[in-house]
């Protein structure tokens, strides 16, 4: 079961390769200690550290993960005029381009996983990085691609993603070029909330029964 209060180091080591303690990036337990302390906001740097971490991992957006990312980015907040909140949950009229972008690249996931049962590698593998840094990049081929894998679905499953997909894309005017950091943060955590949302709800909560369903195999 997942800790509600997540200790520093495990915080830490969530942006260290191979998660090893002895990886953690130098100074950065230090400077976020005195954050932690002083009640600064926290550094730039821990946020840069869990993204890069995730990027090198093909998109491994865990609950640890998605935690700091959301530490970093409420805590800021509160120094920030532009405050913009950052929700537990799958928050669907959050309008903020990151988050809806983050939770796009999570439904073309799901269609390409319910299109092809059992993949051993999803668009995550590969495109996680472009579409989180360079928008643009990976998104217009990715929708493309997307219509390829709905071909393989039931109407039902079809009607329920195109309805997703355009409730998402009511915010979004366009792919920017790039995502500043807080955006690639929201990215990660819109992705991990979406994605959590499709393996949490009920069967009968879609309209088809293995919409949400894990795949198996």
């Amino acid at each position: 079961r997942d800790l509600e209060y997540l200790p520093l180091w495990r915080l830490l080591v969530a942006t260290a390769a191979q998660s090893k303690s002895e990886n953690i990036p130098p100074l950065l337990a230090g400077e976020t200690l005195r954050a932690i302390l002083a009640g600064t906001p926290y550094p730039q740097t821990l946020l840069a550290a869990a993204l890069q971490r995730i990027r090198a991992e093909q998109g491994a957006v865990n609950y640890v993960r998605a935690a700091l990312i959301k530490a970093v980015l409420v805590r800021n907040a509160r120094f920030s005029l532009a405050k913009q909140e950052v929700d537990v949950s799958l928050d669907l009229q959050n309008p903020n381009i990151g988050y809806r972008l983050g939770r796009l690249f999570s439904v073309l996931e799901r269609a390409q996983e319910l299109a092809s049962p059992g993949l051993n590698a999803t668009i995550r593998d590969r495109f996680y990085g472009a579409a989180s840094v360079t928008p643009v990049t990976a998104f217009p081929y990715l929708l493309k691609l997307k219509n390829h894998h709905v071909n393989k679905l039931a109407t039902g499953q079809v009607i329920w993603l195109e309805n997703l997909i355009g409730q998402i894309l009511e915010a979004i005017t366009h792919f920017p070029a790039h995502l500043n950091l807080d955006d690639q943060g929201r990215f990660a955590i819109g992705y991990y909330h979406q994605r959590q949302d499709f393996f949490t709800k009920k069967p009968s909560d879609n309209q088809s029964a293995n919409q949400g369903a894990p795949d198996h195999g």
